[in-house]
């Protein structure tokens, strides 16, 4: 069997966003996007007990809850056109690697309120997806908070296929345990998933009908 390893942890550039790999140097910027209700309210970082407004806080918090310092590749995702080039609006990452299951796990994602319902979730998982699947790997997770219903019509509309709850799978910020609704993407299902993100992304505006 042919042995693979996790992708380059590169800038991953699309027509609308660009995935720029978390750094010590960037990291503080996520607050600006992400230390907000709306972000918790959905089940994001442990739900709203979890909630942090306070960018001095968040920042450390952030730098625990997302994986780029246990093996995993972080991306800060930045606009990539209009008149707001160049801002941070959110974070995604890749991670829980298994290279002889040819498996590993996009989550930790998280966007700004203001660009939910537009470009930049399918055109992110158009390219992260891509970049696992040329590299080699054959399966990638995707999951929500169960009762996250958003989330999880999100997932869902990318093409994903659902393969069930795991049940009491990790503990929210309130101390209660959420189930996981578990997602997968898998290298025979490329093509279609692919053809499926383009499609949502011939809107020049960016934004995406329903």
């Amino acid at each position: 069997m042919k042995t693979i390893a996790p992708p380059p942890h590169v800038v991953l550039a699309g027509r609308h966003v660009v995935l720029e790999p978390v750094t010590d140097d960037n990291i503080a910027e996520i607050a600006g996007a992400l230390a907000t209700p709306e972000t918790f309210a959905g089940g994001w970082g442990g739900g709203p007990a979890g909630t942090l407004t306070d960018p001095d806080a968040f920042t450390p918090w952030v730098c625990g809850y997302l994986p780029w310092q246990r093996g995993g590749h972080s991306y800060l995702v930045r606009l990539a056109d209009g008149d707001q080039a160049g801002r941070c609006v959110g974070t995604t990452s890749i991670a829980d690697f298994e290279p002889d299951k040819q498996s590993c796990h996009i989550g930790w994602t998280a966007y700004h309120h203001s660009v939910w319902g537009t470009a930049v979730n399918p055109e992110c998982k158009l390219l992260l997806l891509g970049h696992l699947f040329d590299h080699g790997w054959g399966r990638v997770k995707l999951q929500a908070d169960a009762v996250n219903a958003r989330s999880r019509a999100a997932i869902s509309k990318l093409g994903a296929t659902f393969e069930g709850i795991a049940r009491r799978d990790q503990r929210r910020a309130d101390g209660s345990w959420r189930d996981a609704a578990i997602f997968s993407v898998v290298v025979d299902d490329w093509p279609r998933v692919r053809a499926g993100l383009e499609a949502r992304l011939l809107d020049d505006r960016g934004v995406e009908a329903g």
